[in-house]
């Protein structure tokens, strides 16, 4: 999955974790799923800080690593 859709996904796990009517059974379920997403987000985030350019004092782009 994407970035954006992970987070749409998680934001979906935290509204379902919100019900009242949750089982115990089912948010211990939907909390490991969206563990599993923040990971994937993180990682995808750190994909895109390691190719994060930096324009440095001279003007020049260079890539961050």
């Amino acid at each position: 999955m994407k970035l954006e859709e992970n987070f749409k996904a998680l934001d979906k796990t935290l509204e379902a974790l919100e019900d009242e009517d949750i089982t115990l059974e089912d948010a211990f379920k939907l909390y490991k799923e969206g563990m599993d997403l923040v990971k994937a987000c993180n990682a995808d985030i750190d994909k895109v800080e390691k190719k994060l350019k930096v324009l440095n004092e001279d003007g020049e782009v260079t890539e961050e690593e």
